[in-house]
């Protein structure tokens, strides 16, 4: 089966351009530069346009007369890989809630559509749906539901997400979990002892058994470094939860780890205020953009993951993934998808970005989960053999299945 990808690869880099990556590189990579040699094993030839129309992330849904140009070009590139290759199917990610966004995903059916056979559409971000509903002109719904008029198959992470694909009537809805490759392979001979050990001590604490010297325990919060994605909750809620402890006169101390990228000056500078206050500076450090050996060992030392998030179009975010892979225990929203990511009840979910509900909850996982339960949720739902799998199967529909209007969305 030969595919069009229309979808950018990092940079910049955000848990979209990562996952697309990764399924380029799943299923062999552009088929125009792989060298000859055995076929992939998904059974998916790759063409990829790389839809690349922001410098930064503070140019993702910002408009420049540039992306114009650009629309056209790549739209260009689609359309000659349709003709040259022989390539029948299209795969899109469309835009979150967004108006530029959306405007550019109008051109880019509109120009594209007439000449493939099959469209696919990959959920990535959360939420379209309602936004069209709520936000936008009776206009707007309308061109977007002429423009993605029934595709043939939507890509969706989770059943919230779905919403998004029914209202713009798929003809196949399945879903399939983001996986990434597994981050922390030695987890059980160098990891797990640590957590145990961690916990056992916090175990402790909160019981009113230990005799020891006062114990630091390191949050991290991994993310764009935005309001949106929590940066000031967690900040808020770390600080709250210290006062408490401070009050109940336990030897424990929370120390908040911020790793990312600002995406707004005002923010950063907000952000590097709140630090000149003496309590603050002494408990947040900012580590700055991560990767590679830096962002393993954050993840590594850690002793919970702090999310806050309540970014408009969180869907299945990798960072919450990659806490699970290393086995950490997870503090986040009650927000989007990101319930179905987790254990059924699982305790460590907040409402929003309170900051006294944050610390409350911090206390409570902090003294009831080693986190070692999480890397087990990992490797039974989030693995990239497991997403590959699942994603080349769901792809495959498109020319193996007849047509739903009302498809069964049983997870593969």
């Amino acid at each position: 089966m030969k595919l069009v990808v229309f979808a950018h690869t990092p940079p910049p880099h955000h848990g979209q351009s990562y996952m697309v990556q990764l399924m380029l590189n799943g299923f062999g990579g552009d088929a125009r530069k792989k060298k000859s040699g055995p076929p992939d094993s998904h059974g998916i030839e790759c063409y990829h346009v790389n839809a690349r129309f922001s410098r930064g992330l503070e140019d993702i849904g910002a408009f420049q007369g540039g992306k114009i140009f650009l629309i056209f070009w790549f739209c260009l590139q689609a359309i000659w890989l349709r003709f040259r290759y022989g390539v029948e199917n299209l795969y899109y990610v469309p835009a979150p809630g967004k108006r530029v966004a959306l405007y550019r995903d109008w051109m880019i059916m509109f120009l594209c559509r007439p000449f493939f056979k099959n469209v696919i559409l990959h959920w990535h971000a959360a939420g379209l749906g309602k936004w069209l509903e709520t936000e936008t002109t009776i206009t707007s719904r309308a061109a977007t539901y002429r423009a993605f008029r029934p595709v043939d198959l939507s890509l969706v992470l989770s059943r919230y997400n779905c919403a998004d694909a029914e209202k713009l009537l798929s003809r196949r809805i399945r879903v399939v979990n983001n996986g990434i490759p597994d981050p922390c392979p030695d987890f059980e001979a160098a990891v797990r002892p640590r957590r145990r050990e961690h916990f056992a001590l916090r175990q402790e604490i909160f019981n009113g058994n230990y005799s020891g010297e006062p114990l630091t325990v390191d949050i991290l919060f991994l993310a764009h470094c935005t309001r949106e994605k929590g940066l000031f909750a967690a900040l808020d809620g770390v600080l709250a939860a210290n006062r408490e402890l401070a009050a109940r006169r336990l030897p424990l101390r929370l120390h908040l780890i911020l790793a990312g990228t600002f995406v707004t000056c005002d923010e950063q500078v907000e952000f590097n205020e709140r630090l000149k206050n003496p309590e603050t500076a002494a408990v947040a450090q900012y580590a700055g953009f991560v990767s590679g050996e830096r962002k393993e060992q954050l993840y590594r030392e850690a002793d919970l993951f702090l999310f806050p998030t309540q970014y408009l179009g969180e869907n299945q975010p990798v960072n919450l993934i990659e806490a699970m892979a290393f086995g950490l225990p997870i503090v986040t929203t009650r927000w989007r998808s990101l319930p179905e990511m987790l254990p059924p009840d699982y305790p460590g979910l907040v409402s929003g970005q309170n900051a006294d509900e944050i610390a409350a909850v911090l206390l409570k996982i902090l003294a009831v989960k080693s986190g070692e339960r999480a890397r087990g949720h990992f490797t039974a739902n989030f693995t990239i053999e497991r997403h590959l799998a699942a994603l080349a199967e769901a792809i495959h529909s498109v020319e193996t299945e007849a047509p739903q209007l009302s498809p069964a969305l049983k997870p593969v």
